[in-house]
């Protein structure tokens, strides 16, 4: 793990309808670190999203939110990648994940996309599974037939104030990640 973040992106589905759904953690995750640094992000119809240039600790970092639907993620993310030359292992995708308890938070590089179709797409579009990824926990609804309206839907109030605080918390860790310090970003992100 020896490649800095250039890029940041937020997984969700475009449209007020989807706003406040589960399945756009990463857009609101983009959102709160766009606004900590003062940042607009601006849409961006070549990259199929909306786009922010910050710096941070001195790393110039690009934040992406694909305007596309959440199974074309792929698309924003492949082509900002290949025009700013960012390889795969440089970019950290932040996303909503039914296997892990809402409220708590998982770092890592690779990996299997968990049936998430916005990481398939990713995947597919950079040819490879080897991107870091920030996977924010909202709970399983128990019933994989279940899976689609529970993360098109809103959270409870009390799962959404255990998805913001998860978001806070990951938020401190940006710096740690810019900085390469996996260890210790790992062991402060899967804390209780």
């Amino acid at each position: 793990m020896s490649n800095k973040i250039k890029m940041i992106v937020g997984l969700g589905n475009p449209g007020s309808e989807y706003e406040q759904t589960r399945h756009n953690a990463g857009f609101w995750f983009i959102d709160e670190l766009a606004w900590q640094y003062k940042a607009t992000l601006k849409e961006e119809k070549k990259f199929f999203g909306s786009v922010a240039r910050i710096s941070i600790s001195g790393s110039d970092l690009w934040l992406l939110k694909p305007s596309t639907f959440m199974n074309r993620s792929g698309q924003a993310v492949a082509t900002l990648a290949q025009f700013y030359k960012i390889k795969p292992e440089e970019i950290l995708v932040v996303h909503d994940e039914l296997d892990i308890p809402c409220g708590r938070i998982k770092f890592k590089l690779g990996g299997g996309n968990g049936g998430h179709n916005g990481l398939k797409d990713i995947q597919a579009r950079l040819g490879t599974p080897d991107f870091y990824r920030l996977r924010l926990g909202i709970d399983h609804p128990g019933d994989r037939n279940l899976v689609v309206g529970y993360v098109l839907n809103k959270p409870s109030p009390e799962h959404r104030q255990q998805i913001d605080e998860a978001i806070n918390k990951s938020l401190k860790a940006v710096p740690m990640l810019l900085a390469g310090e996996w260890e210790e970003a790992v062991r402060f992100l899967h804390s209780k």
